[in-house]
């Protein structure tokens, strides 16, 4: 009879407790949402820190800002799934830059000048690809030998000194709008929900989440792990074209300077939002949530004036959170101090 008592008192207390005073439903609430809840905060604090935030104008501004990194998160998310990284996407983006004001110059119809240019940085991704498959490089040494060699590329292909882009087709292609959307957003949300659809739904999407989780399983089951891979690497070199076609037409210009740090951005955006750096696990829109997210902290200082060098600080900061929340120790750590402080 004390028995059965004891146990009614133990349902009643976790009944009126529910699920979320749990400390491991606090870390799961934590975890699945904290993307969301991260971007609500910085909404409000935009607000409060400037009145033009929430302006129409300076949305607008934030999302076609973020359209050129987002394209480059998606294709590094692909990469960071199979536990890889790809530190080249912004020197191949500025390599994609020269080609289209190279190619239109020549006067090239624009449909040829997007294809060779696509082309280009995907074989840069194809590269790549050999170089980690076959060549035993680890991807973070073989990507960042090619982010020196396709910004040293870019230099020589235009001579030395940046190339306009003038062609009012090419320009109104990729800077004009839909309905009042921009085009760049609009191809933005297509690559975005294509590849959701390949990542969810298609075998080779299923199989990079195998490889990324346990490779040396994945190969003894025989999936083609090194077919794979590589396709991976020429898709985030595909996509680093595909954002090189935009920040030409954006910048009006071709040059080797142009996306310097984009590498960085397009890592974080994918780590922020979601992408383990232990592979396997991600979807590309949270990575583009992850980029919104860090699009909007980064207008919320440039609004209240605080230099580039110190925004460094904060973005590292996002970062270490949210790897801490997505990935390794930390959400068994969090949910050990939460049950330290309920004793």
């Amino acid at each position: 009879m004390q028995t059965l008592n004891k146990s009614s008192k133990e349902e009643t207390s976790v009944v009126s407790r529910g699920p979320l005073f749990a400390s491991s439903g606090i870390v799961d609430l934590i975890k699945r949402s904290y993307l969301v809840i991260f971007l609500g905060l910085a909404v409000v604090a935009g607000a409060i820190a400037s009145p033009y935030f929430l302006t129409g104008r300076n949305i607008e501004n934030i999302i076609v800002t973020g359209v050129v990194v987002s394209i480059l998160a998606i294709g590094q998310f692909k990469v960071i799934v199979t536990r890889g990284i790809d530190l080249s996407v912004g020197s191949i983006a500025a390599l994609g830059t020269v080609m289209v004001a190279v190619l239109l110059r020549q006067g090239l119809p624009i449909p040829i000048v997007i294809a060779l240019t696509l082309a280009v940085c995907a074989a840069a991704g194809l590269i790549n690809g050999i170089a980690v498959v076959y060549g035993g490089i680890t991807p973070f040494i073989a990507t960042f030998a090619m982010l020196s060699i396709a910004r040293g590329v870019a230099y020589l292909i235009q001579v030395g000194t940046l190339i306009e882009v003038s062609n009012p087709t090419y320009l109104k292609l990729f800077t004009g709008s839909l309905l009042g959307i921009p085009n760049s957003v609009i191809l933005v949300i297509v690559v975005m929900l294509v590849t959701a659809f390949i990542m969810k739904y298609t075998t080779f999407g299923r199989q990079l989440y195998a490889i990324g989780g346990n490779p040396e399983a994945a190969r003894l089951s025989g999936l083609p792990v090194n077919r794979n891979l590589i396709t991976t690497y020429v898709i985030s070199g595909l996509f680093s074209g595909l954002a090189g076609l935009i920040l030409a037409a954006q910048l009006q210009q071709g040059s080797s300077l142009l996306a310097k740090g984009y590498e960085l951005n397009a890592i974080a955006s994918a780590v922020v939002g979601g992408t383990s750096l232990f592979g396997g696990t991600g979807n590309p829109i949270s990575a583009v949530i992850g980029g919104l997210l860090i699009g909007i902290i980064s207008n919320i200082m440039n609004l209240v004036g605080i230099l580039p060098e110190p925004q460094l600080i904060v973005l590292g900061l996002v970062i270490l959170i949210a790897v801490f929340f997505t990935g390794g120790e930390g959400p068994k750590r969090l949910n050990k101090l939460i049950k330290w402080f309920r004793r």
